[in-house]
């Protein structure tokens, strides 16, 4: 029982509490201060007829409400009653008063009707005035503007762009900022930088149309520069001239700058209207226009775009050097040709000196000095190989003129030329190449034209117009009554004044190279030493060694070199006096001509004995013995006594040689002859000789002797001369008088009468001489192989054979 009252009271308990909780949702629901989900939610999670116990709540609480609200009203009605009752009351005092103040309004209205209209156009007066106001204070605003960019557009067309560009700089950040809202300042605005960018075209146009111009005139630039420089070389050269200084001091002429003065610039255009005969004085600036590279310089500086012109300029001038620098390739035919091109190249540096000095970074020493570096190098390469193409001295001679002019000229404007004369002195030495070569030419025709035979002169006037061209003095033909001989040929003077040619010519060079008088002294005899040393002595070999040389030539000549190197010493005073070096001079080199005409003298005379000897060998080709007859003809032989005749006519031509020459010469021929008569005796081809044919044979030898003891030549020593044919004259005596126990008797002493014959010499012609006494005996008599004396004879032989094979044998075992 317990138990279930305790059941009833919590079911009471948990009735009680749904109810509060109903109570709460509905309290919830009109307060409306919590989301209505969240409470209904939290009714319909409880038990499944918790919706329907809300509703009845819910309806319960409409109920409730009804009931107030009924009460509320039942209170108030009488208090509306009366109120209408008194709204009613209310009605016709205020219609009354509607229609009074209808009809107040109407007559307002109308009475403001004209007041309204003056109002009006008062307000529309004023705010004409106001924007009348306003237009006028923008319109002073834009006026300037509007002045400005007239004034640019004017500006640009009478070309003043530097201008335009401050203008448009003006108008960018003093003008435009304060009317920039209107459309036509934008309009302005997109357009500067367009009209910037054709000013930098135009500009640009112009500086290319300028570079052009430039190129196409750079000649005539460096051609007026080049003269100037030339006259003010000249002039200096006359000033100092006329101050007695001396020629070596010449060749140090100042370099001074070619023009007067370079910041005293008057640009004016005169390419067109230039006279070429004007005698004005010239520079750059007054034969070009600069102004486009000014103008375009302060155009792209003003843009900021300095940096992009610099690069511009440089790179297209450097393309241009490129240009100029390259040469024609016939240049190194004419003169014309090497002056073009040096022209160019000096308009060329000409244009940046001046582009240099009127500028600001435009152009800087470092960049004019590197691209000067560049085509020094360029212009040192193109000279040395086009000058190497050069075969004319005259030719060469100008190119080093007009190299000394360039180099003077660029110097003038503050270019290094030291290179340039470095090349002058490698073009010096293809210069006297080429002199050599022509003076070998000229040598060659002297001799070619040469008689070879001493110069007659009839008379007095003859005889000093020789020797003005010849320094030659003899007191004994001074004596002499005319008309007489000199004694060398005509080629001696033409020879010496052509020496005096090649060394002016060699002067001409070393002059203007800026080299003191000691150096040209040296240049000068080292290209004479050349002259003399390798053309003349090359040309006198060579005319030694021609076929038509015959010997009276070659004694001519002989005797001319002996007269041209006595005449060296006048050539070294010659040079000596043109240089005004003393020859007491410790570095003064010496003329080498002595060599040389010892050298060709000392051929000539080996030529001499070679043509002697070929002359010998001539008659002793016709010799014709008959080597088996049985006795001799009893007198020499012809050809013998032709070759004796022609060598004393010979040795009589050699009477002007040096004695030594002569004797040589004779001493050379009797040796010669000798050596071939021997070798005819020797020849293997030579199987059998008769003792006729050694007796006739001993008659030409004698006549060889008689010939030598006769002195030909003067100034041999007792029998000197007869001993070329010793070894000939023991040989034939053994044999004449069969003597051979005392050869083999005496044989190896120094007292032997037959000291000369070697046993090889005496066995073969022993051997010779046995075969044909054996076929003599075979034709005069077939039983002469009985008769007592040839068999003994001929044991003899026999005998004798052996003992010079021996003694050969025992030589050759000694060798």
């Amino acid at each position: 029982m317990a138990r279930k009252s305790k059941s009833n009271l919590s079911e009471l308990y948990l009735e009680e509490n749904k109810d509060q909780k109903y109570e709460n949702a509905l309290a919830e629901i009109q307060s409306f201060e919590l989301p209505l989900g969240t409470t209904l939610r939290s009714v319909y999670d409880d038990q499944p007829n918790a919706h329907q116990k809300f509703m009845e709540k819910l309806d319960a609480c409409i109920r409730n409400h009804d009931r107030e609200i009924e009460k509320m009203c039942n209170f108030h009605h009488q208090g509306f009653v009366d109120a209408i009752t008194e709204l009613l009351k209310v009605r016709a005092d205020a219609e009354k008063l509607k229609v009074q103040v209808t009809d107040t309004n109407r007559r307002l209205q109308d009475a403001g009707k004209e007041v309204i209209a003056q109002t009006e156009e008062i307000i529309r007066c004023r705010v004409q005035q106001r924007n009348i106001t306003t237009v006028v204070e923008k319109l002073q605003l834009c006026l300037p503007v509007l002045e400005m960019y007239s004034k640019l557009k004017e500006q640009m067309s009478v070309k003043r762009y530097y201008s335009a560009l401050k203008t448009m700089e003006q108008l960018e950040n003093l003008y435009l900022p304060r009317v920039s809202q209107y459309r036509f300042c934008q309009i302005m605005m997109e357009n500067l930088p367009k009209l910037r960018e054709e000013i930098k075209e135009i500009s640009m146009s112009d500086l290319k149309d300028f570079l052009e111009s430039i190129r196409k005139h750079s000649d005539r630039i460096g051609e007026t520069a080049m003269k100037q420089a030339q006259q003010q070389k000249t002039f200096s050269t006359a000033l100092q001239k006329q101050n007695n200084v001396n020629y070596g001091r010449n060749m140090h002429l100042g370099r001074n700058r070619i023009l007067e003065s370079k910041n005293e610039i008057t640009l004016k255009r005169t390419f067109e209207d230039e006279d070429e005969h004007d005698e004005e004085v010239l520079t750059a600036q007054d034969l070009v226009d600069f102004s486009p590279v000014y103008r375009c310089l302060h155009i792209y500086s003003v843009l900021g775009d300095g940096e992009i012109f610099e690069n511009y300029y440089r790179k297209q001038r450097r393309k241009q050097a490129r240009l100029v620098l390259q040469p024609q390739s016939s240049m190194h035919e004419t003169v014309e040709g090497y002056r073009r091109y040096f022209s160019q190249i000096v308009g060329f540096f000409v244009v940046e000196d001046h582009i240099l000095h009127v500028t600001q970074g435009l152009v800087t020493r470092t960049y004019t000095d590197e691209l000067w570096n560049m085509a020094l190098s360029k212009i040192i390469a193109v000279l040395r190989t086009h000058s190497s193409y050069c075969s004319d001295p005259d030719l060469v001679l100008e190119l080093k003129n007009l190299i000394v002019v360039f180099a003077d000229t660029l110097q003038g404007y503050g270019f290094p030329v030291n290179r340039l004369f470095d090349l002058l002195f490698e073009i010096r030495d293809q210069y006297n190449e080429t002199l050599l070569k022509k003076w070998s030419g000229l040598f060659r025709d002297i001799f070619e034209a040469d008689n070879y035979s001493p110069i007659p002169v009839a008379n007095e006037e003859e005889y000093r117009i020789v020797i003005s061209k010849f320094p030659f003095q003899d007191p004994e033909l001074d004596k002499q009554s005319f008309p007489k001989k000199l004694p060398m040929s005509q080629s001696v003077p033409q020879i010496y004044m052509q020496v005096k040619e090649f060394i002016y010519a060699s002067l001409k060079f070393s002059e203007s190279l800026h080299r003191s008088s000691t150096e040209i002294d040296d240049m000068l005899r080292k290209s004479t030493n050349l002259l003399l040393t390798r053309t003349l002595s090359s040309c006198l070999q060579n005319l030694i060694k021609k076929p038509h040389i015959g010997l009276t030539e070659l004694v001519q000549i002989i005797i001319n070199t002996t007269h041209l190197e006595q005449a060296c010493k006048y050539l070294e005073d010659f040079i000596s006096n043109i240089t005004n070096i003393s020859q007491l001079t410790v570095h003064t080199a010496r003329l080498y001509g002595l060599s040389t005409f010892k050298d060709a003298r000392h051929a000539a005379e080996g030529e001499i004995y070679t043509k002697l000897n070929q002359k010998i060998d001539e008659f002793i080709q016709i010799a014709d013995y008959d080597w088996t007859m049985s006795e001799s003809d009893g007198r020499a032989s012809g050809y013998l006594m032709d070759l004796i005749n022609f060598l004393r006519s010979t040795f009589q031509v050699f009477t002007h040689l040096p004695g030594k020459v002569a004797q040589t010469a004779c001493m050379s021929a009797c040796q010669h002859l000798s050596m071939s008569l021997m070798q005819m005796l020797l020849d293997s081809e030579l199987k059998q000789i008769s003792m006729g044919a050694i007796q006739q044979f001993n008659l030409d030898v004698i006549q060889c002797e008689l010939f030598a003891s006769s002195e030909p030549v003067p100034g041999f020593q007792g029998d000197t001369l007869q001993l070329a044919f010793i070894d000939l004259r023991q040989l034939l005596d053994l044999f004449m008088v069969w003597d051979w126990s005392t050869y083999l008797a005496d044989y190896g002493q120094a007292t032997s009468k037959y000291l000369r014959v070697n046993p090889s010499t005496a066995l073969t012609l022993l051997e010779k001489v046995h075969r044909g006494m054996k076929d003599s005996s075979k034709k005069n008599n077939i039983f002469a192989q009985f008769r007592k004396n040839d068999r003994d004879k001929q044991k003899l032989i026999e005998t004798v054979v052996k003992q010079l094979r021996s003694l050969v044998n025992g030589m050759s075992q000694h060798t």
